[in-house]
């Protein structure tokens, strides 16, 4: 079956299935101790979410910084989602973009359990804004 075939709530689900799947996965690679591997997949996790949060509105991009300005202009600034979640998606991108291009980086343990601990509670919350909007 193509994309085309697809129904956009079928979309959306899959799209959520892939960030909580990335919850399974981050915790498997956090106790193996693959931590830039992790935070890269914490990062993903979240976008996964936020695909689905752009289908729901019917917004379309291939890429990361337009789908990250459309929720904090369309979301964050107009207070329909708490402005900690703009910070954690923030947070999670710059981790994930200086773990997978600069030189020599070194997350620690705890600062990758907290950007664990945000990503679940991120992608909790769209879940639940996607939920409230299909009523």
């Amino acid at each position: 079956m193509t994309i085309e075939e697809q129904t956009k709530d079928d979309l959306i689900k899959y799209r959520l299935e892939q960030a909580r799947e990335t919850i399974e996965v981050v915790d498997l690679l956090i106790k193996n101790d693959k931590l830039s591997s992790a935070v890269n997949r914490i990062y993903y996790g979240m976008f996964y979410s936020l695909l689905a949060l752009a289908l729901q509105f019917n917004f379309e991009t291939s890429k990361h910084q337009q789908l990250i300005g459309w929720f904090n202009k369309d979301f964050i600034r107009k207070e329909l989602i708490a402005k900690e979640y703009g910070r954690i998606l923030r947070d999670a991108y710059e981790s994930r973009t200086s773990g997978d291009y600069d030189s020599f980086v070194v997350f620690k343990h705890s600062e990758v359990l907290l950007l664990f601990s945000d990503m679940k509670s991120f992608i909790e919350q769209i879940e639940i804004f996607i939920r409230s909007t299909n009523s």
